[in-house]
């Protein structure tokens, strides 16, 4: 079984692809219950010019079709937009493990309230990452979440 801080590497991994190709430093991953990986992703809108190629969709289409997500744990580098928030709550994904809310709180509250648990790992990192990316390039990051 992958600690949470190791299924994070998975997405801080994907969040390093994202910015090699040009993008925004977001990554994602899904795992069972078992932290068996399904499938990861990063953040895409800037590459393929899809503003709903989000890091956690990503990770979620590529698990594939899965029976049922309440075991699933959807781990991401950036606490969850709104977009991805309705995303955990429509297919009932149990836990979210979050690297970092300090750029972008998003949807943690709610998630929490809706019966979510959501783990924020607070990584200095994932803090960092996207940090000097929105000090770089603040015009596609306010586009992002939709400024």
């Amino acid at each position: 079984m992958l600690s949470h801080h190791q299924m994070l590497e998975i997405a801080i991994d994907e969040a390093r692809i994202g910015l090699a190709e040009g993008g925004i430093p977001i990554g994602a991953a899904l795992f069972d219950a078992n932290g068996g990986l399904l499938g990861r992703g990063h953040n895409r809108r800037v590459q393929e010019s899809d503003p709903s190629v989000h890091a956690e969709t990503d990770a979620f289409r590529k698990a594939g079709r899965q029976r049922n997500y309440r075991d699933k744990i959807m781990v991401t580098t950036l606490a969850p937009c709104w977009y991805c928030s309705g995303l955990v709550r429509q297919f009932n994904i149990g836990t979210v493990v979050v690297g970092e809310s300090v750029n972008f709180r998003g949807g943690i509250d709610w998630l929490r309230e809706n019966g979510v648990e959501v783990i924020d790992l607070n990584s200095p990192e994932c803090i960092k990452l996207l940090g000097d990316f929105i000090s770089s390039h603040p015009e596609v990051w306010n586009e992002d979440i939709g400024l």
